[in-house]
Parts: structure tokens; C-alpha cells; sequence
């Protein structure tokens, strides 16, 4: 995606910016789509997820594209540095420690199987994100989760534990679909 490799460091620097005035002003930079290049006003779903060390520190994003990706990247960094539930609010001593990537998601495309097994096969370990949905429970998992999930089977089944489900879950009214992601760095 030629998209990413041109504007990565404006994303970044969006991302970077959104998270220091959250730490100043407490909400996340306003930014106008159209002080940035035109590629950036396209509407497009985002995750913005925080490290620090190497251990997560924040992720939060959305499945569906509904706001500029200027506009998305710079909520969604505020909202993984201050909202995520999972964790405290982030201080300003963490800020120079603090590593940023952004993930752009592809639309998407539901997987057809008959069977659990019929889906893992289906799986391609470090390309596909997971979206998991059955009854009131969802899930997903972005592609990079491939990195500490590299079995199929695993992978699927630790998806069913985030969406609230047993891992050993199985019922033929799962649904799945599965998306790409664009990776800023």
C-alpha cells in the first residue's frame, strides 16, 4: 500500500501529537482533514496500538471505516493511551519510552466453513486479522497477534476467549471474517 510508505511519518506524527495534548489538555488533538494530503481524507479503519518495552501499553480501534484516517488515527491514539480499559491512563514519564503503530484494515470478506477444523485450514497465520462474532459476543485479532499466536488453532481459540466464549466453544452460528492490515512502522 503505497499509501502507508508515503505518509507513515505524518501518521505517526499525528499519532504522537494526539497522545502529547491528551497528556497537556486531557482530550485528543481535533485535526482538520484537510490541512493534510488528500490520500489522508479517505474514510478508513484504524487501530492504534501502544508498546512500551515490548509489552502492550494500549490498543484500541475499529472495524469500520467511518471517519478520515487523519481524523481516526488521531482518536485512536488518544483513546489507546487514555481509554483503554485494560490499563491506566498513560503518564508523561512514559511518553519518550512509548513505541506507536498503526494499523490500516482492509474491508472485511466473510470466510464460508462448515466446521471449526474447516476454518483453521482456512487461516493464514501472520496475514489475516479475525473478526468473531455469535449471539451477543465479538472478537477480533489484528494480524500482529500472529506474533505471539502462531498456531492456527490457537490463534482461533484464544479469539473465542477475548469475545467472552470458552475456548472450546463451537456452535454453527459462528460467524467469521477476516481482513488485512497496512502496518505503520
Amino acid at each position: 500500500m503505497s499509501l502507508v510508505k508515503e505518509h507513515s511519518e505524518t501518521l505517526l506524527q499525528v499519532a504522537k501529537q494526539s497522545i502529547k495534548h491528551g497528556l497537556d489538555k486531557g482530550t485528543p488533538l481535533t485535526v482538520q482533514p484537510l490541512d493534510y494530503p488528500e490520500e489522508l481524507h479517505k474514510n478508513t479503519a484504524t487501530f492504534v496500538t501502544l508498546n512500551i518495552h515490548n509489552n502492550l501499553r494500549g490498543c484500541i480501534g475499529t472495524l469500520i471505516a467511518y471517519r478520515p484516517l487523519v481524523s481516526d488515527v488521531a482518536y485512536h491514539a488518544h483513546a489507546a493511551a487514555f481509554s483503554d480499559p485494560r490499563f491506566p491512563a498513560l503518564q508523561h514519564d512514559e511518553l519518550p519510552s512509548l513505541d506507536i503503530h498503526i494499523s490500516l484494515l482492509g474491508e472485511p470478506e466473510p470466510i464460508a466453513f462448515d466446521s471449526e477444523e474447516h476454518l483453521i485450514q482456512q487461516l493464514r497465520p501472520g496475514i489475516d486479522g479475525l473478526i468473531l462474532a455469535d449471539g451477543g459476543h465479538k472478537g477480533t485479532f489484528l494480524p500482529s497477534v500472529w506474533e505471539s499466536l502462531t498456531e492456527p488453532r490457537d490463534f482461533f481459540r484464544q479469539l473465542k476467549r477475548k469475545a467472552g466464549l470458552s475456548p472450546n466453544y463451537w456452535s454453527d452460528t459462528i460467524k467469521v471474517e477476516r481482513y488485512t492490515t497496512a502496518s505503520i512502522p
